[in-house]
């Protein structure tokens, strides 16, 4: 009996050693993800970059949407500019969580986007930036569309958020002006 007592202190001990460093375990990795995910709205170059870099990879490959929803304010919208079959221009307005489900459903091929120039208006809580961007569906291949990103930043003491993002491919029918080329 004295042995099974002593037994059933030891595992009691250990149980709760190995229950709190799964616990402070789980807390470091959020805490991190958190802490990786600030970064990336700390100024306007890390929210352009975290949008650009999170939605680019190969083929298959699992994008992190929880760091792209971080990026959005609340109500934020993604709106393309499109063409209908009668060649109608027309909008087409998403919310962050509807462009993950649009980008999933659509996007089978590899995806790389990247900034090629950048305009950049502020004034208070407001930031627009005008990106210019072209996309591959190879990391090293061929451009596949070019186009401008008009994104609509707020912010709000320590972080950025982003508002709305409108964009025109030049496979509409827009060749990109050399001003936003530079």
């Amino acid at each position: 009996m004295i042995n099974s007592c002593t037994l059933r202190i030891e595992i009691q001990p250990m149980k709760t050693l190995f229950t709190l460093t799964f616990l402070c375990a789980l807390v470091f990795s959020a805490s991190a993800q958190v802490k990786t995910y600030e970064q990336d709205v700390k100024s306007v170059d890390a929210i352009i970059n975290a949008l650009y870099d999170v939605i680019s990879g190969e083929p298959g490959a699992p994008r992190d949407w929880d760091r792209f929803r971080y990026l959005f304010k609340s109500d934020a919208k993604l709106i393309p500019s499109r063409k209908d079959d009668k060649g109608n221009f027309d909008l087409r307005t998403m919310t962050p969580e509807e462009y993950v489900q649009f980008f999933s459903s659509r996007i089978s091929t590899g995806f790389f986007e990247r900034e090629l120039s950048r305009k950049e208006d502020a004034f208070g809580t407001v930031v627009h930036v005008f990106s210019t961007y072209e996309t591959k569906e190879k990391k090293d291949g061929p451009v596949t569309n070019r186009g401008i990103n008009s994104i609509q930043l707020f912010k709000d003491k320590d972080r950025y958020y982003i508002v709305n993002i409108f964009w025109c491919a030049e496979s509409l029918g827009f060749p990109l002006p050399d001003k936003y080329l530079k």
